[in-house]
């Protein structure tokens, strides 16, 4: 009985999604987005991802929390994928790899240490993050761990080293932005789920404001070390329109102190 509540739900919040999204992608085509000084699109703003996804990508249901102590609080909340085709084409040993750190995510999850999200991770965490535009650069700061990407609209060559934020170069395609992101290192990971890439991920991101307040975000991820072919993800991104939208600091480093080298401290 709970499997078939819980599929219906699933069912309905797919199908509402769907309209939702094709609603903001129809009015998209008569829609005229506000401009910049040098006539692109104006994408300066406070934006946040309102899905699940960074929990996991694919369709997922509600679970309890790895600490029972903890009850409901931490428990993992349901969510509709954002996945293309509904699962990620991983290489065989790839996902098997997926499975032990779904099994570990409590321990190896680079979110638990407060490290870098990594793209395009950044954009769908429970933070919001800021657009400020120019015409040479685009900046992206994210409330998460305060961190920061630069997308650089002229060509800036080949990635000097890999990151945990990667190298950005950016171009429009009409009404959109497009990035594609290469140098980004291993370690980061895509959801809490255990989803994950090496160190030859390359990203295509694409920007398309939908309306004043919608962004409709897409990501195809290429990576032939683990994946089979190269897949995307598709979400919408609202802007902040409260008064006093701005962000507000979060940096987590303190919060993990303990946890990393609590085992240091020198004993009295």
């Amino acid at each position: 009985m709970y499997g078939q509540i819980r599929t219906f739900r699933l069912t309905v919040f797919q199908a509402c999604g769907i309209v939702c999204l094709t609603s903001a992608l129809a009015s998209s085509q008569t829609f005229q987005p506000g401009r910049t000084a040098d006539g692109k699109p104006n994408l300066n703003g406070i934006w946040q991802a309102m899905n699940s996804a960074n929990w996991d990508l694919e369709d997922h249901a509600a679970q309890p929390g790895q600490l029972v102590a903890l009850g409901a609080i931490g428990a993992e909340a349901p969510g509709v994928g954002v996945v293309e085709g509904g699962t990620i084409p991983y290489l065989p040993a790839a996902a098997a790899k997926k499975k032990d750190n779904y099994a570990n995510r409590l321990k190896n999850d680079p979110e638990v240490k407060c490290y870098l999200p990594g793209v395009p991770r950044a954009t769908y965490m429970p933070y919001p993050f800021q657009i400020v535009q120019s015409v040479d650069r685009i900046l992206i700061s994210y409330e998460y761990d305060s961190a920061v990407r630069v997308i650089n609209m002229r060509d800036p060559g080949a990635a000097p080293a890999d990151s945990w934020m990667g190298w950005s170069y950016g171009h429009w395609q009409g009404n959109t932005l497009v990035v594609d992101v290469t140098g980004l290192n291993e370690d980061s990971w895509l959801d809490r789920a255990g989803d994950f890439h090496s160190d030859a991920l390359h990203v295509v991101e694409r920007y398309t404001l939908v309306s004043p307040t919608i962004i409709n975000y897409e990501a195809t991820l290429e990576d032939p070390k683990v994946y089979s072919r190269p897949w995307k993800i598709t979400m919408p991104l609202y802007k902040h329109v409260e008064k006093n939208a701005q962000l507000i600091e979060f940096k987590c480093v303190e919060f993990v102190e303990e946890l990393l080298y609590g085992d240091l401290r020198k004993k009295q």
